[in-house]
């Protein structure tokens, strides 16, 4: 986020950028500041926000020109457990709403495991796929999906192909 841009600035660039007229970009802007939760804070500078909010206000920069697929390389590394969860469940009922796909790296097992269709392990050097794991459990996912003895069986079978992948 550009910090001398307000939440709406930030997140009308990426159209503007794209050659997108102003009525458009004003509209596919507050379009997507709506969809994450955050309307009421278009006028805020980052400065101004919470973590929590300023993924949401990135979400909603990405989600403007409506891409099939998303990557993700640690995208809550960063913010306490609460409001991850929350942001994972946020993320889940936007995918599923407007049924985007995304490529979702994370150094966490169970953000993995809830996030996720399937599972890939990968091993440090060279960067190689050392186990894939379907994930069985049907959307939309709810947040007591966490402590299913099931779920807790494959974070563990994750976790043993992880530290295999790493001796």
């Amino acid at each position: 986020m550009l910090p001398w841009r307000t939440v709406r600035k930030n997140i009308e660039l990426i159209a503007e950028l794209h050659g997108t007229s102003s009525s458009e970009r004003t509209k596919l802007a507050q379009d997507a500041i709506n969809l994450v939760g955050l309307t009421g804070f278009e006028d805020k500078y980052p400065r101004q926000l919470s973590g929590g909010m300023k993924m949401r206000a990135s979400l909603a920069r990405s989600l403007v020109m409506k891409p099939e697929v998303f990557l993700f390389d640690e995208p809550f590394g960063a913010l306490d457990e609460i409001t991850r969860e929350r942001l994972n469940d946020e993320l889940l009922r936007l995918f599923q709403l407007e049924g985007f796909a995304g490529l979702f790296i994370t150094h966490s097992i169970a953000e993995a495991v809830y996030m996720s269709t399937k599972v890939l392990v990968m091993s440090a050097r060279p960067g190689q796929i050392v186990g894939s794991f379907d994930i069985p459990f049907e959307y939309p996912r709810a947040h007591s999906l966490r402590y299913e003895p099931k779920f807790a069986e494959i974070c563990g079978e994750v976790s043993l192909a992880l530290r295999g992948a790493l001796v």
